[in-house]
């Protein structure tokens, strides 16, 4: 596997919200700092459902882009999900969660699914582009930064822990996110894996809920 792009994006207006996004991402020249917050010069507009240590990198990869041209008729630049990393050799939904890769100087783990906001659907200038989403199931994978350094595009991506079998993938935890009354089985399944956090204490409470 091999690293394609680094993207990062800086704050800009968004005409179809009225407002700022760091969504429109575009690839580096240079190595690019990956800390535990995420990208070096990386711009969060919506700090309270995007960002933080447990969604500190946005990673999508090659068959994914692959994908979505076929689908949608055209050549994709890379970022244009908003990714910060693109990865070769790996599809993002069937990408167990807590799987560890190593690119450059940075070690990350696998934490959750990106689940799709309006922002995206102005970004791809589709109000519908959630719905359509969402019916993909391609959705790419937020990561944890577990050690902090450089990531050049062209280094190469290690699989540093491989989840045993039966670990809950990121379309597991996608489809889980739609899933509106969850059997106990499935919750206690999804808590198996190192998720995110607030996922994890939200599971947690609904278990202890009864």
């Amino acid at each position: 596997m091999q690293l394609l792009s680094v993207n990062i994006g800086q704050r800009q207006p968004i005409a179809a919200k009225n407002g700022q996004t760091g969504i429109f991402k575009r690839p580096a020249s240079q190595p690019v700092w990956v800390g535990a917050l995420g990208l070096a010069g990386d711009h969060i507009q919506d700090t309270k459902n995007h960002g933080g240590p447990e969604q500190a990198v946005y990673v999508y990869t090659q068959p994914d882009y692959d994908a979505w041209s076929a689908f949608l008729g055209q050549p994709l630049e890379p970022g244009l999900f908003g990714e910060n990393l693109l990865i070769s050799g790996l599809e993002s939904a069937a990408t167990p969660m807590g799987t560890r890769l190593r690119i450059g100087g940075v070690l990350i783990e696998v934490t959750s699914a990106r689940i799709p906001c309006d922002t995206l659907a102005a970004r791809m200038n589709d109000p519908q582009f959630v719905k359509t989403f969402r019916r993909q199931r391609r959705p790419g994978f937020y990561t944890r930064v577990l050690e902090e350094g450089e990531v050049s595009a062209g280094d190469a991506v290690m699989l540093e822990r491989q989840m045993p079998p039966g670990t809950p993938t990121v379309l597991d935890a996608f489809e889980f996110f739609y899933t509106k009354s969850p059997t106990r089985e499935q919750m206690e399944r999804l808590l198996t894996a190192p998720i995110h956090h607030k996922m994890r204490a939200q599971l947690e409470e609904r278990l202890s809920r009864g």
